[in-house]
């Protein structure tokens, strides 16, 4: 059992408890942990061409709403026109630039520019460990906790909606399906998390499986 899930004053799936659980992770630490964890284990021989490629620097926000009980993930679905990932089931994110201070300078930026989300509103809590992407990106997935009361405006070069889907669905072992499909001649193996009419897979649901494996599982 995850020794987090002992001794708290948080309802599970909460975002007190997103918090406590973002703070202490289980699984050692990030620098060392990025091989162990959602579908890099699924596919190590395209994270190993991924780590020796030369990848560009990238973060991600993992916005988790404070929503009572039952905290809610901000998610973004790309539009269609993009030339990377177009159409895909995302979190707010892209390049760190070289005024971005920080993954997590960059990570806010991002969400300001896509969706709107003022930072003013964002607590930043913790990094996972980093995600290879084989499409050339080395992605900083950065945890954080959002306070009720933001307006969103959506950046429609980039986005074409976005949602929330409720923390204890995503974070649910029963709603992580798996599939497979060649990319570039190989076999990619990935996690799929199907919610109403959205299909979350790829990066978005191997970054969500890694948040489940060293916070909750």
């Amino acid at each position: 059992m995850n020794d987090l899930a002992q001794s708290t004053d948080f309802p599970l799936y909460s975002a007190g408890d997103f918090r406590r659980r973002a703070l202490h992770q289980n699984g050692g630490p990030i620098d060392h942990a990025w091989r162990d964890h959602g579908d890099h284990v699924l596919n190590p021989t395209l994270v190993d061409l991924a780590a020796g490629l030369k990848l560009r620097d990238a973060a991600v926000l993992v916005p988790v709403v404070d929503d009572g009980n039952d905290a809610k993930i901000i998610l973004t679905q790309r539009t269609a026109t993009l030339r990377k990932h177009s159409g895909q089931i995302a979190f707010p994110g892209g390049g760190i630039d070289p005024e971005d201070t920080s993954p997590e300078q960059a990570a806010l930026r991002e969400a300001e520019e896509e969706i709107g989300l003022d930072r003013s509103y964002v607590e930043t809590l913790a990094r996972l460990p980093t995600y290879y992407a084989a499409t050339g990106f080395r992605i900083t997935p950065v945890l954080s906790v959002v306070k009720r009361g933001f307006s969103l405006k959506l950046n429609p070069t980039e986005v074409d909606d976005v949602f929330e889907v409720p923390l204890s669905f995503l974070m649910n072992e029963a709603n992580h399906q798996r599939g497979s499909r060649e990319w570039n001649g190989t076999e990619r193996h990935f996690y799929l998390m199907p919610y109403e009419e959205r299909n979350i897979w790829g990066i978005t649901a191997g970054i969500l499986r890694t948040i489940y494996e060293r916070l909750y599982a």
